[in-house]
């Protein structure tokens, strides 16, 4: 079976996403970035030691979607988000580790809308016990070889749910894992209840491709590199999969426009220079 995870976030979940802050989707659309075809040109800096910096994560991972490999073949370092129990969820993580990439979970969650058959296996559901969310997470991570980190598959139910993310971000920092909120929903508690277990509250600040133009994704990673310039740092979030062609071939280019400008880096870069956070995983004697 062929799981729609090329909508993944971007269809089933776009309505919900459209009335959080935190997505920047249209902040800063009267300023763009060099190489842009319109509007003001921000200072750029030129000593590479104060570079800005962003963080492309790119989901779905894991099911030989439409873009992965072309993903793959980007010359800077990404994180890919691979989904697990899929038919290439090894292969996929492998690859990218080999290429130098960071590899993080990329875990199905009940979405408030949208087809179940968009979870794939596995998934983090608001029916589940504490014993079943936590057994589903921990078979996850071992089911993605090299994992550093995690983040949420549609997910808009479940990251509002204490209950829930809270065995979520117990288990991750258990095994040595931070976890990413996409931020697929306004009211998630994710970065709330990060802070309280000492971890990072690293989240997503733009979606690249909600809408599968090229047009429209050079325009996102356009803010998204304007808020790089103005905030330092930026985590993104693109697709393999629906819009893995387009998404790919504009991260491409963006890539090669910006490298004056924005230092690439992997997710995990991010938690430890601006987090400043450890991993620190329990061994297996650690819960006797």
């Amino acid at each position: 079976m062929v799981y729609g995870f090329g909508f993944s976030a971007s269809s089933a979940e776009s309505q919900i996403r459209s009335g959080q802050p935190e997505q920047m989707l249209t902040e800063l659309t009267s300023t763009q970035v060099p190489g842009s075809t319109s509007g003001k040109i921000s200072p750029t800096p030129t000593d590479k030691s104060q570079r800005k910096r962003m963080a492309i994560i790119i989901d779905d991972a894991g099911n030989d979607m439409k873009g992965t490999s072309e993903i793959l073949a980007t010359p800077v370092k990404l994180t890919l988000a691979v989904m697990p129990f899929l038919p290439t969820t090894k292969k996929d993580a492998i690859a990218a580790h080999e290429k130098g990439m960071d590899v993080i979970v990329h875990m199905p969650m009940e979405p408030k809308k949208g087809r179940p058959e968009w979870l794939g296996p596995g998934a983090i559901t608001s029916n589940l016990t504490d014993e079943e969310v936590r057994e589903r997470v921990e078979k996850a991570i071992d089911e993605v070889p090299y994992a550093v980190g995690m983040n949420n598959h549609m997910g808009s139910k479940i990251t509002s749910d204490k209950r829930i993310m809270s065995i979520v971000l117990d288990v991750c920092r258990e095994r040595g894992l931070f976890f990413v909120d996409s931020r697929t929903n306004f009211r998630s508690v994710v970065g709330e209840l990060a802070i309280t277990k000492n971890m990072p509250p690293v989240g997503n600040d733009i979606f690249l491709d909600d809408h599968n133009s090229k047009q429209q994704i050079r325009k996102q990673m356009d803010l998204a590199a304007q808020r790089a310039f103005d905030k330092d740092v930026c985590v993104v979030i693109g697709h393999v999969g629906h819009t893995g062609l387009n998404t790919s071939a504009i991260v491409h280019e963006s890539v090669s426009r910006l490298k004056d400008q924005i230092e690439f880096v992997g997710i995990s870069d991010l938690v430890r220079d601006v987090w400043h956070w450890q991993a620190e995983p329990k061994l297996p004697t650690d819960n006797k």
